[in-house]
C-alpha cells in the first residue's frame, strides 16, 4: 500500500510547476472527505436500526467522546503542515448516524476555535446513517443546499441469486422495503456556496455498498453515478461557467462503470474538452497503487474527490481564481493499525475500543494567486 502526503498553507510561497521562472504566493485551502465509520450517539432511536450503538450493546458515552476525540485529531491535523496550521475549510463527512454527532464534533476542545458549522439532511437509509457537510463559516458561506434522492429497486434475477453466496454485512443491511423492494440509501447532499468570494457547488455521497457481492449490486451504484451526472448536468445547464466538486464514499474503485461512465470522470486532465467534463486525481493514484481502504483484503480507493473542467488551470498562469492543485490520501502512522490479522489497514473500532475508521480521509487544495 503506498500512501501520499502532501504539504499544504493558507497562504504559501510555492511553485505550481518548473515551469515558472519565479515564486509566486498562493493562498490555499484544503478540501477534504472522510468517512466516519459509525459515528453513532448512545441513544436509541425507535425509527432506525442503531441497536448496536447503544449502552446495553457495550457502546457508552466513554466510548462516544473517545470516538469524538479520535475523529477531532484527525480533522484539525488533516492538510496541515508547519508552515500552515489551518484545517480544511470544507469537509464532506458519512456514516454519521443525524446532525447532533456533527454538531458535537464540531464542538470538541480540538475544533471548536475552528468556527465549523454543519450542514445535514436525515436520509431514509434503516440504519439511519446519513452524509454531512462541515465547513469554516469565515472561508465558506452556503447560499442554498439540498438532499436529492436516489432511488434504486431491488433487482432479483438468476445471476443475480448466484451471487448471494457472497452476501456480507454491510451499511445497507435491512434497508430494502419488503412490499415496493425499494431500497433505502443515502440522498446525495448538494450544498452550493462562496468559498472566500467564489462561488462553488459540492455534491456529498455515499453510494450504495456491495451487499450481495460487488456484480449483484453494482446496478445500485451505477444508479449513483448517473443521478450524480444528472445533478451536476443540472447545475451547467443553469450556469456553464459552475466549479463543482463530487466527493465521497463510492463503494467503487475510481475505473468502475459507476464512476467512469455514470459520472464520466476522466484520468487525464487533458481528456476535459466541455464544462461538463470532471477530472479524478484519485484513479492515477489507484493505477499506482494507493489505498484509502481495504476490500476483502485487498487495497482500493473507494473514497474519491473529483473535480469540473472550470476548476483546472488552463495554464501556469490561470490561478486568478482557485483552481485545483494536488491531492492525496491522508495516512498518518496513528491511523494504521501496527499489528496482528489486520496490521497496516486502517484503525477502526475494535474489541470495544473506538478507533477512528476503516477508511483514510481524502483530500485536495485549491490554490488561488495572491498579488
Amino acid at each position: 500500500m503506498k500512501i501520499k502526503h502532501y504539504l499544504s498553507a493558507f497562504v504559501v510561497i510555492l511553485s505550481i510547476t518548473n515551469a515558472f521562472s519565479q515564486e509566486k504566493k498562493f493562498k490555499v485551502h484544503t478540501v477534504a472527505f472522510y468517512n466516519f465509520e459509525n459515528l453513532f450517539d448512545t441513544i436509541n432511536d425507535p425509527d432506525t436500526y442503531d441497536e448496536e450503538y447503544t449502552p446495553s450493546e457495550g457502546w457508552t458515552l466513554k466510548n462516544y467522546k473517545k470516538k469524538l476525540d479520535n475523529l477531532s485529531r484527525v480533522l484539525i491535523e488533516l492538510g496541515t503542515s508547519d508552515a500552515q496550521k489551518n484545517s480544511p475549510v470544507i469537509i464532506g463527512a458519512c456514516e454519521i448516524e443525524n446532525r447532533r454527532v456533527l454538531e458535537d464534533l464540531t464542538k470538541h476542545p480540538t475544533l471548536l476555535n475552528k468556527g465549523y458549522k454543519v450542514v445535514h439532511f436525515d436520509s431514509p437509509d434503516k440504519r439511519g446513517i446519513d452524509v454531512g457537510f462541515l465547513y469554516q463559516e469565515k472561508y465558506f458561506q452556503p447560499i442554498s443546499y439540498i438532499n436529492v434522492p436516489l432511488y434504486v429497486y431491488e433487482n432479483e434475477t438468476a445471476s443475480d441469486k448466484k451471487d448471494k453466496k457472497e452476501s456480507e454485512e454491510t451499511d445497507d443491511k435491512g434497508s430494502v422495503d419488503a412490499k415496493t423492494k425499494r431500497i433505502y440509501t443515502r440522498d446525495q447532499l448538494l450544498v452550493t456556496g462562496m468559498l472566500d468570494g467564489e462561488e462553488i457547488n459540492i455534491i456529498v455521497n455515499h453510494w450504495p455498498s456491495r451487499s450481495g457481492g460487488e456484480k449483484r449490486s453494482s446496478p445500485y451504484r451505477e444508479a449513483a453515478g448517473r443521478l450524480n451526472r444528472k445533478i451536476m448536468d443540472s447545475i451547467i445547464k443553469i450556469n456553464p461557467k459552475a466549479k463543482f466538486i463530487t466527493m465521497g464514499d463510492l463503494n467503487d474503485g475510481p475505473y468502475n462503470k459507476s464512476v467512469k461512465q455514470g459520472i464520466g470522470a476522466k484520468l487525464k486532465k487533458s481528456e476535459l474538452k466541455e464544462p461538463r467534463d470532471v477530472f479524478n486525481p484519485f484513479e492515477q493514484m489507484a493505477k499506482d497503487g494507493h489505498s484509502s481502504l481495504f476490500y476483502r483484503d485487498s487495497g482500493d480507493i473507494f473514497d474519491q474527490i473529483m473535480v469540473s473542467q472550470q476548476l483546472i488551470p488552463a495554464d501556469n498562469n490561470d490561478y486568478a481564481t482557485f483552481k485545483y492543485w494536488k491531492a492525496g490520501i491522508y495516512n498518518k502512522p496513528f491511523l494504521i493499525q501496527k499489528t496482528g490479522q489486520y496490521k497496516g489497514y486502517p484503525l477502526r473500532n475494535q474489541n470495544g475500543v473506538p478507533g477512528f475508521s476503516d477508511h483514510f480521509p481524502v483530500y485536495i487544495y485549491l490554490v488561488q494567486e495572491v498579488k
